[in-house]
């Protein structure tokens, strides 16, 4: 639902015919405004991998002190690799503990 502020905003910059790319900005930003719902079944653990992919990718541009693609794409996935397998790692531990004290 969009809030009050964005319809607010949407009705002024109707009024004015140069502010179209005002109105298409609000309405990207109010699509921003509600969580996607991803759930709890083990299919959506899979939006952990363009996150991790974006972390290492980003990380590994400010890091390097000189980049070459084959030097970059290396590293990159070395450090993808390395935040997946700790995921992996802390969400086996987290449900060994969960399934020691449920029992």
């Amino acid at each position: 639902m969009l809030s009050t502020l964005f319809i607010w905003l949407i009705c002024e910059a109707c009024r004015q015919p140069e502010a179209k790319i005002l109105v298409k900005a609000i309405f990207v930003i109010a699509t921003f405004t509600a969580p996607e719902k991803l759930g709890g079944n083990p299919q959506s653990m899979l939006w952990l991998l363009p996150l991790a992919a974006a972390i290492a990718v980003i990380y590994k541009v400010t890091k390097l002190p000189k980049i070459t693609a084959g030097n970059f794409i290396k590293e990159a996935v070395i450090l993808f690799g390395s935040i997946i397998v700790f995921i992996v790692i802390a969400a086996l531990a987290l449900h060994s503990v969960a399934w020691l004290i449920t029992g």
